[in-house]
């Protein structure tokens, strides 16, 4: 912390509200989503489908602890080897809005129009695969988003991971995206549903815990911080001005598609 410090100590005032995706603004796995159409696609077999309906089904109802994590990440690196990066961005293109549409928490919609009105950033930080959570972004208009990053040779996935921003790495990406842009960690907020995700919601000022598993809402009492239920899955349309939801809509088609999409492997990378 002692650089993002020094950057305070030259007058920096700006706040930023961190955002996790699954479970906190997304009543569903941004990518674990994509099953079916990878399926479809002919990149994924039958038995990749069922366990990972099996592994959304375990997401959905009590999260993904460390070991579970870890099995994901190598059990996806090994999976979407020598997989074409250009049939992956298409089949998520075609896709992605029928997916995600109906799956936006509506209480989260207001969390990000309220920090908005008060002039904080509003970032997106997840561990799904930039190919979901750009364009999710780009439709929720948030200011930064955060996903995933393989190594891409000649068109295809290496297989091999260049970020992964997990636990401690979702920490630093912030802490570097405050040096970048000047936020006062100390009065920024962080959202969250994992317990995984603690050293998140411990690098800022206003950590809060939404839709926690088990061992962070315990975390969280212990600690007093604020616990969010949310229950209200909305369509994304709903939400969105015309204006935003066409200009998203050609921005995301268009994003560049540089990670695995199946989000059973988390790993994280920071653009724009």
């Amino acid at each position: 912390m002692d650089h993002v410090r020094r950057g305070y100590c030259e007058g920096v005032t700006r706040a930023a509200a961190f955002f996790d995706l699954d479970k906190t603004i997304l009543a569903t796995s941004s990518a674990l989503a994509f099953t079916r159409p990878f399926s479809r696609g002919g990149l994924i077999s039958r038995s990749d489908v069922v366990r990972s309906a099996y592994a959304q089904f375990i997401f959905l109802a009590s999260g993904a602890d460390h070991n579970q994590m870890e099995t994901m990440r190598r059990y996806m690196s090994s999976l979407v080897t020598g997989w074409d990066v250009a049939k992956v961005q298409e089949i998520v293109a075609e896709t992605l809005d029928q997916i995600i549409d109906p799956a936006i928490y509506d209480e989260a919609g207001e969390l990000l129009d309220e920090h908005r009105a008060q002039g904080r950033d509003v970032i997106v930080i997840s561990s799904s695969g930039t190919e979901v959570v750009e364009p999710i972004g780009e439709r929720l208009g948030v200011d930064i988003a955060v996903g995933t990053q393989l190594e891409v040779i000649d068109g295809r996935y290496s297989g091999e991971i260049l970020f992964y921003a997990y636990g401690a790495g979702k920490a630093q990406a912030m802490r570097d995206l405050a040096v970048e842009r000047g936020y006062d960690l100390t009065r920024s907020y962080a959202y969250s549903d994992s317990i995984t995700d603690l050293p998140m919601l411990e690098v800022v000022g206003h950590p809060t815990a939404v839709n926690p598993d088990a061992e962070l809402r315990r975390v969280a009492t212990e600690r007093g911080w604020p616990i969010l239920d949310f229950r209200r899955p909305v369509a994304m349309r709903q939400r969105l001005p015309v204006e935003r939801r066409r200009a998203a809509a050609v921005a995301g088609a268009g994003v560049a598609i540089t990670a695995v999409a199946l989000g059973l492997a988390w790993y994280v990378r920071h653009r724009r």
